[in-house]
Order: C-alpha cells, then structure tokens, then sequence
C-alpha cells in the first residue's frame, strides 16, 4: 500500500527546553537512496529508545531514523516535562492489575535514569515527587480511599493533607493531594539530543529534515523523503499525534494542541512565597487538567486547565494556524489562579505541544500490515515522557517475537482505529462537546 504525504509540521513556536537544552549536532538529511534492516520514522522518545533497544541487542543490523524537521520537535521536546506513572485511561482496580501497570512504568522510569547514567548524558532528570491535587472534597476522598488499597498492594504513594500537603504546595484550592515520590521532571529534548549522539556513535543513521513525501508498504517498506529512499523489511511508527498524516490510526487517534508557558528563574524564596513546595510537579483533578513542574533552574512551567488551553484543528493540522496569544493568556490566569502570588512573575516562553489522544486515553503498542512488520507505538494522552521511552523496550520486545511479559497490559494491541469519526463531522463535534461541557470527548471503558 502507498501514501502520498503532506506532514505540516509545526516549527515556529520554541519552548523553553529548547531554549536550555544540550546542544544539537548539525542535522544531516537523507541524500540518495540506502537499504535498512529497520526504517524508524519520528526521531521522538518513541522512536529514539526503539532504535536505541535494537541497536543494543542487534549491532549487526542497520537501523535508520526519518524525522521531518529536528529531533525532539514534536511532542517530546514541547511537552511540560512531567515523567509519571500509571497508564491514562486504565483505572486499576485489583493488586495484580496494580502491581502490573506500575511495574511497567516504573521500568519506562529506571530506562531513562539508567541511560542517561550509563553514557553520561547531561540530562535533567529531577525526581522530586508529583502530585496529583484535587479540588473537590468528595473527589480528595475517594482518592484517599484509594491510597489505602494501593498501599495495601505495595505501590508507594501517599495521601496528603493539612501540614503534610502545605509542604507540597499551598495552591489555592487544592484540599488533598495523592503524592507519588517516585515520579518527576525530565527535560526531554536533551534527552532525545543525547541520545541521537549515542545512536550515532553506534553506526545508527538519524536523518533530520528529511519529511516522509511517500511511504509504500509491504514484504519491503520504501518510505521516500525529497532528498532520497529507505527501503527496510521492518518499519517503525513513531509518529503518535501525527501518524493520521502518513495514513495511519486516521480514526484512532487525534492530535490535540496544549498551550504551555514558562517563567522566569525563580529563586527558593520566592517559590516558598508563591506557595510552590517541595514537590517536582503537580496536576489537578479535572476533566481537561491543568499541570505544573518546576525545572532545575526554577522555572515554573504550566499547561492546560480548560477548553481554551486546549485545541484540535480541522483534518488534523499539525501546524497552530495561528499566535494562540488568548490561549496562552488564559493558562496564564489559571497558574495566578492556583498562586496569587505569581502575578508579577514574568512569563518568558509560550509554546504549544501535541498531545496524541485516544478516545478512550489508552495508549496501544502493536503489530500492523499483512506481512505484521510495521511496529507501533501512540495514543498516549498525556502520559508520553514515560510510556513512548518505554515504547523502545515493548517494540523491540516484538520485533524480537517476545510478547509474553507484555501480553497483560492495558496498551497490547489495544484497539484504537474505528472510535473517532471523519472531519468535517470530527471538528464539529469537539467543538460542540467541550463548548457545552467544558469537557473533553471521552469513551469510558472498563479496564481493570
């Protein structure tokens, strides 16, 4: 099967990570036709830890990664840099369901902890413990209750209030909060930086501006950019929020725009007089979330918090149409709105990341094609630092024919395509929706 693409992709707008990230190789693009052993295309954390995992376990094979513009320009080097657990979308409900989806999180965790120790990357990775708050009294204990169960299961999170949560935070509103001390902030865009220099050094060929303008499938994959061709009996998909431009998950998954801003450097004073604490990030408990982390050099980042923090563009572009101003201004007032105290803080960066969203939030890693040789890995509203770094170990798992330690989780195979119409009837809809709602268009599905 063949595609003739236009991917928009979105290059304007730069985020503070870009702005203090470790510095980028000069980009090489593709130049003239070569053969692979696996073609990867995004050089994003999905597609960067897979090549990465089988460089590690295959040296002998060739191992090729597209990215349309930069690595880290998508998602991962535009997100609020938040490195949680659990899965979005499965609410656990069993120890054996708890302890599984933790433990696969916490291994996406120490993946990212154990490379960056291993080759020395000058990567901030600041794991201070997040929260999540909530601002309702019935919803803070409920949550409370459920500390209690997951405890009882051995997973080692707290419920905190009164003192205990004033340590954390004295955000306005916040009556309770579930801290999980094993989470934190990673800067991702040195991350993929890092390791595209590891890769490299490898023999791992990563081109960068070199956007995919065809790809054809089959027993031999050729995904052709303007300067040249890869042809490879293996494919990569790690494209997430934009896999619907290459023809992929066009029902699936659907890209939605969160706007971001960041601080100035704050100094520990004047976090302890806004009411931060000592926690690395937080987010609240509701339906289109606001969130926050504090970076090692006391920046305060923060994103979401209502409809107009969040946008989805008709067919799916890629690219803000515009200088979202009134939706960055709006983030703006929600984060002065948690800390009155902020509001002489100068904002210094605005910028907008695409989240890959499914309807139901779970994300799925699998097998497509009728030769079951294009891996992939997307869909993971929200939660994307974590699982697109543990994406590497699940797709070379199977590109490896080992599927047995994934088999139980939430994300294996997990259907996607078929859930979300067309456009026009796509726009209109989330439009309709999160305007009478204020929330967000969901399939809630049960998942233990």
């Amino acid at each position: 099967m063949a595609w003739d693409v236009r991917l928009d992709v979105d290059d304007n707008d730069r985020s503070v990570w870009a702005e203090t990230a470790l510095q980028a190789d000069p980009p090489v693009s593709l130049a003239g036709d070569c053969a692979a052993d696996v073609v990867v295309i995004g050089a994003g954390f999905t597609g960067l830890s897979t090549a990465y995992e089988l460089s590690r376990r295959h040296p002998d094979r060739r191992v090729v990664v597209l990215d349309a513009r930069r690595v880290g320009n998508g998602a991962s080097g535009r997100n609020g840099g938040m490195a949680l657990n659990w899965i979005n979308g499965v609410e656990v409900r069993d120890s054996a369901r708890a302890r599984s989806v933790w433990d696969a999180t916490q291994r996406g965790l120490a993946w990212i902890d154990a490379v960056i120790r291993e080759h020395a990357l000058q990567v901030p990775f600041h794991r201070a413990g997040c929260l999540e708050t909530y601002t309702d009294v019935a919803r803070a204990e409920a949550a409370h209750a459920k500390v209690e169960r997951l405890q009882e299961w051995g997973i080692p999170v707290r419920y905190l209030s009164g003192a205990a949560l004033a340590e954390r935070t004295r955000a306005v509103g916040v009556v309770g909060a579930v801290e999980d001390p094993t989470a934190g902030q990673l800067h991702g865009l040195s991350l993929v930086r890092g390791l595209t220099g590891v890769l490299r050094a490898r023999g791992v060929s990563v081109f960068e501006d070199s956007p995919v303008v065809r790809l054809e499938t089959g027993r031999m994959h050729t995904v052709t950019t303007p300067g040249g061709s890869v042809r490879a009996p293996w494919l990569v998909l790690a494209t997430n929020g934009y896999s619907p431009s290459l023809g992929f998950f066009r029902t699936g998954v659907f890209p939605l725009h969160s706007h971001v801003i960041a601080t100035e450097p704050l100094g520990r004073e004047r976090l302890a007089a806004i009411g931060w604490g000592a926690t690395a990030g937080f987010t609240d408990d509701l339906d289109r979330i606001a969130y926050a982390s504090l970076s090692q050099d006391g920046r305060l980042l923060f994103g979401g918090g209502g409809n107009p923090a969040y946008d989805y563009y008709y067919g799916n572009r890629m690219r803000v149409p515009h200088e979202p101003t009134a939706q960055y201004a709006y983030v703006a007032k929600r984060l002065r709105a948690y800390f009155p105290g902020a509001e002489d803080v100068r904002i210094t960066h605005t910028w907008s990341g695409t989240l890959g969203i499914t309807l139901h939030r779970v994300c799925s890693m699998g097998i497509l094609g009728e030769h079951r040789n294009i891996l992939y890995g997307l869909g993971y509203s929200g939660h994307g630092v974590v699982l697109a770094n543990l994406a590497g170990q699940v797709l070379a798992d199977f590109y490896d024919d080992n599927h047995d330690r994934w088999k139980a989780m939430p994300f294996y195979f997990r259907r996607i395509d078929g859930m979300i119409p067309p456009d026009p009837i796509r726009w209109l809809g989330y439009q309709l929706f999160t305007r009478l709602t204020g929330r967000s268009p969901r399939r809630y599905e049960a998942d233990g």
